[in-house]
């Protein structure tokens, strides 16, 4: 995906962002381990990213192996699609981390990767109602990345990066968020064309509105509180990650009892 513009930083450290850097260093060690073990750098099957836990319907909710929803945030389909993301990720993370800390970063992370692939596998399910039983269909899909998860991080940044608490000057901060708009906007717009336009690349445009839509709904809550003392936007953050992982429950729930 097309990279948002960030602020401009000298001397990365790995104490200014350890959780961006820690979910980077996840992602390849995941695609590092898939190409030790044979799989495809350029074009891996489907067996081989279920094998390593992509996301797909039948297996999720008829073999019950919902750990997919997680892993599926992990793996890739090749070193273009691993490197477009990790870019992304890094630029968004950087962005992130100062505002939400380490902590919110990573529950973001998978707070909303988790929700893009539920969204994507409600869609999706692949499965198909045939004499009275539910067998899998052939419109089954495999999704996979940590794209969901990068969508979500920019739905959070749009709204936090709106706060007037925010230690930054206006004009800076509107810049910033508005490079995270256009980031989204014009990954929306290649995954719609991909969807409807001739283009051999397959994308899960599910999992990225799933994921974004989980960020704005993270984000809400932390926005009056977004440059508040350090202790009270604790409490807000953990007060919206349990309020979005109950949420998340709740819907994993409606449709495993959809198809039960």
């Amino acid at each position: 995906m097309p990279r948002p513009s960030g602020p401009q930083r000298k001397g990365h450290a790995w104490a200014f962002a350890p959780a961006t850097y820690t979910l980077l260093g996840i992602n390849c060690l995941v695609f590092l381990g898939m190409l030790l073990t044979g799989t495809s750098i350029i074009s891996p099957t489907t067996s081989e990213l279920l094998r390593w836990g992509a996301n797909c319907g039948p297996y999720v909710l008829v073999g019950h192996e919902w750990w997919r929803l997680f892993t599926a945030m992990f793996v890739h389909v090749g070193i273009i699609h691993i490197a477009t993301n990790m870019w992304c990720l890094w630029n968004l993370g950087l962005l992130a981390e100062p505002l939400m800390g380490p902590f919110g970063v990573v529950a973001a992370y998978v707070l909303t990767g988790f929700a893009g692939n539920l969204l994507s596998l409600a869609v999706h399910p692949g499965l198909a109602y045939q004499g009275g039983q539910i067998v899998p269909a052939d419109s089954a899909i495999v999704g996979a990345g940590a794209s969901g998860a990068i969508f979500g991080l920019a739905g959070v940044l749009i709204l936090l990066l709106k706060s007037k608490r925010l230690p930054l000057p206006q004009i800076e901060a509107k810049r910033l968020r508005w490079s995270v708009i256009q980031f989204a906007i014009l990954n929306f717009g290649i995954g719609l064309y991909t969807a409807f336009g001739k283009s051999p690349v397959q994308i899960d445009n599910m999992a990225h509105l799933g994921g974004f839509l989980g960020g704005l709904a993270l984000g809400v809550p932390l926005v009056p509180r977004i440059g508040s003392p350090r202790a009270l936007f604790a409490r807000r953050r953990m007060l919206a990650v349990g309020g979005m992982a109950f949420l998340l429950a709740l819907l994993t729930y409606g449709v495993y009892s959809f198809w039960k």
